[in-house]
């Protein structure tokens, strides 16, 4: 049986509840994180699995299963669960875990409500969805159709992204992966972005990074070897805002490949990106 699209007010019933419980979690994290953290280690000795990961993605599941019991459930971490409305919500508990073990305030809670199967990079796309830096006093949402906005304690701004239109003068956010054998792939490809544009920042958050593109913080972002829940909620926010987002085909970004830029930046920069990216051989 097909799954009628939500309504207009329902997308932003989805925003909100995306931000409550990435809220939810982002305390958890912020206000309880262990002096000594014990971690286990995923795809390398440097991705880690902290005890708050985990637990921050469990209260999540646990308060969307409250709110939305039919709906499915994507997660980082395992604990995941199967729907019948053809909504999947897409969670990372905490995007930039290593900074989160660092003391580093650069990471963030991102939920986002997508269409289609995120499994599958090119058959979904975001719906709603927030991101949340617990450690920044600062929050980022959107709704397909209804903009971006940022949240503080004191405001909520709405989200332009920047007017760059000359890529000299382009500040760009990137990442680099847990794997260092990518990490020297992902360098070559850097070095041939960075005498084009202003400068390079890495944060450590795909997530941030895309929501630092929505407000104009940044004028563009790539990294590769992503996953849908790294970027199913910015990925939206930034469009919402008005930017650009990409990835090698038409299809939109995948795990080979994520870029975004300010609208007047666009077709220059994606073409720089992916140029770099295919003589390094990683698209």
């Amino acid at each position: 049986m097909a799954v009628s699209a939500p309504t207009s007010p329902a997308l932003l019933e989805l925003r909100d509840l995306a931000r409550e419980v990435a809220a939810e979690a982002g305390r958890l994290v912020l206000d309880h994180r262990p002096g000594a953290l014990r971690f286990s280690t995923k795809s390398s000795d440097v991705d880690v699995v902290t005890e708050m990961d985990q637990a921050a993605q469990a209260r999540i599941l646990t308060a969307l299963a409250q709110a939305r019991p039919d709906d499915a459930v994507l997660g980082e971490e395992e604990g995941g669960r199967s729907g019948r409305t053809g909504i999947t919500w897409v969670v990372d508990p905490i995007d930039g875990t290593t900074n989160y073990l660092y003391r580093l305030p650069f990471y963030a809670v991102s939920v986002a409500a997508v269409e289609g199967d995120p499994s599958v990079w090119g058959a979904w796309r975001p719906l709603a969805g927030a991101v949340v830096a617990p450690a920044l006093g600062l929050a980022w949402g959107a709704a397909r159709g209804h903009g971006a906005v940022r949240w503080s304690e004191h405001a909520t701004e709405r989200l332009q992204a920047s007017a760059c239109r000359d890529l000299p003068r382009a500040l760009v956010g990137t990442g680099f992966s847990y794997d260092a054998q990518r990490r020297v792939a992902q360098a070559s490809a850097l070095r041939q972005v960075i005498g084009s544009v202003r400068d390079i920042r890495r944060l450590g958050s795909a997530a941030l990074d895309l929501c630092l593109l929505a407000e104009g913080s940044l004028d563009g972002f790539f990294e590769s070897c992503l996953n849908p829940w790294d970027l199913a909620a910015g990925w939206l926010i930034a469009v919402e805002a008005g930017a650009r987002v990409g990835g090698p085909g038409a299809s939109g970004p995948d795990s080979t490949l994520a870029w975004g830029c300010a609208p007047g930046l666009d077709p220059e920069f994606p073409a720089l990106v992916l140029g770099a990216y295919g003589s390094s051989g990683i698209i």
